[in-house]
């Protein structure tokens, strides 16, 4: 579980992504990302070779299936936790019973950054609309 010192590695790393445009399947700060990339681009930064590439994904992210490919990668690699603390990845599912297909990093208790469709990596109020849909949370692993 990560210790204070890689919290704000990671919320630092996440910030210098701000202002990154949107692109769907994409992961290069400055040039173009979308939320999964967000998390991939701070792996790498931080820890190295992804531990995994991603498959091809749609926008609508696995509904058709029904398939949790998004919650389990982060299960395989990232450790739950219940209560997030900045620096922290947060899972939402967008519509009740649907598989979860968003992520972000928490950067204060009522903060989120994420790459937000058709704008960039921004800040977000974590506001009631991202609380509802919030389903779980998890910590990156220690920086040695």
């Amino acid at each position: 579980m990560s210790d204070a010192h890689t919290r704000a590695a990671i919320l630092a790393c996440a910030e210098s992504w701000l202002d990154t445009p949107y692109r769907h399947q994409s992961s290069v700060k400055g040039v173009g990302t979308d939320c999964l990339g967000l998390i991939r681009g701070i792996w790498r930064e931080l820890y190295g070779t992804e531990p995994e590439t991603p498959p091809a994904y749609t926008p609508d992210w696995a509904e058709m299936s029904g398939e949790e490919t998004l919650h389990d990668a982060a299960k395989r690699w990232l450790t739950p936790v219940t209560a997030p603390q900045a620096g922290d990845v947060l899972l939402f599912r967008m519509a009740p019973n649907a598989p979860c297909k968003h992520l972000a990093i928490c950067s204060a208790p009522d903060q989120i950054l994420h790459a937000y469709w058709g704008k960039s990596v921004l800040r977000s109020s974590f506001a009631p609309y991202w609380r509802r849909r919030h389903v779980a949370s998890f910590a990156f692993p220690a920086l040695s």
